[in-house]
């Protein structure tokens, strides 16, 4: 279902998995795409894997759009439309919550946000910003700024789960962090300096007070999966302590893990590892 909600007098759209008239306190999952994206390209991009979050009544789903297919996310060197007109992506986010809230019935204390590389930089924004919107979150092709590269005011942590999916080939941000390739900053209009992924992993986890060591393995390969990639899982976890899990995908380019595949040009698509199927297991959607 289209729907749309006025933000700052803009009016801005979102579409609906889930009916309104499901059960009540269901989880509600808000979906951040990617740069040049809309919530329903990206919808198409996925295989519209995340749909299924929503089968049997347990959570509802959102896609919401960008503005000018970008999001005003935490980076300093961003300067795409969304950032030069200083768009309030959080208070869109917020308003989308209220509204489902009452439309359908979500527990607002069940809020999880997964957000795609420029998405993905939206997610840690709220997770750091306005944590208090959302119980946890999953980010996609997405490292954590440096702090010289982060907008978002310090302030103190607090600790939530954090799903963290990333490829080792990834053409466009690094897993091994640092400056965007020059054709990257130029077609993106983004800059500035990035954490590896393995920092992002820790970083996290650190806020979260975990301080025991990580521990990994090598997940199993699916029957009929295409070749060239390998999964490994990286549990951060501590009794009392919200967890952290990245997953790498070892040969896997600026793409999300399941069924449908990218565009070559992005690199290889795992299909070890259903991201959606991650994502409910690791919030514990079909609670």
């Amino acid at each position: 279902m289209r729907d749309s909600v006025e933000v700052g007098g803009r009016p801005r759209t979102y579409t609906v998995v889930g009916p309104a008239d499901g059960r009540p306190s269901r989880d509600l999952v808000l979906v951040f795409h990617g740069s040049r994206q809309t919530g329903a390209k990206h919808r198409k991009f996925t295989g519209k894997a995340f749909d299924a979050l929503a089968d049997g009544g347990a959570a509802v789903v959102v896609y919401l759009d960008g503005h000018k297919g970008n999001w005003n996310d935490g980076r300093r060197e961003s300067r795409f439309p969304a950032r030069r007109e200083n768009i309030d992506d959080v208070g869109f986010t917020r308003a989308v919550i209220r509204k489902l809230v009452a439309s359908h019935r979500v527990d607002p204390g069940r809020v999880f946000a997964i957000g795609y590389s420029n998405g993905g930089q939206m997610v840690m924004r709220l997770a750091h910003e306005t944590p208090e919107l959302i119980s946890g979150a999953a980010v996609l092709a997405a490292t954590m700024p440096a702090p010289e590269n982060f907008l978002v005011a310090d302030a103190p942590a607090v600790p939530m789960p954090v799903l963290l999916v990333h490829g080792t080939k990834d053409p466009i941000i690094g897993y091994a962090g640092g400056e965007l390739s020059w054709w990257a900053r130029k077609l993106f209009r983004i800059g500035g300096r990035s954490l590896s992924m393995p920092e992002t992993a820790a970083y996290f986890a650190a806020r979260n007070g975990i301080t025991g060591r990580p521990v990994s393995r090598t997940l199993p390969r699916r029957a009929g999966s295409a070749g060239g990639t390998s999964a490994e899982r990286t549990d951060y976890r501590q009794p009392g302590r919200p967890p952290v899990t990245l997953l790498t995908v070892h040969g896997g380019g600026h793409t999300i893990p399941g069924p449908r595949r990218a565009p070559a040009v992005l690199g290889r698509t795992s299909q070890d590892v259903n991201t959606a199927d991650l994502v409910a297991e690791f919030f514990e959607l079909s609670r």
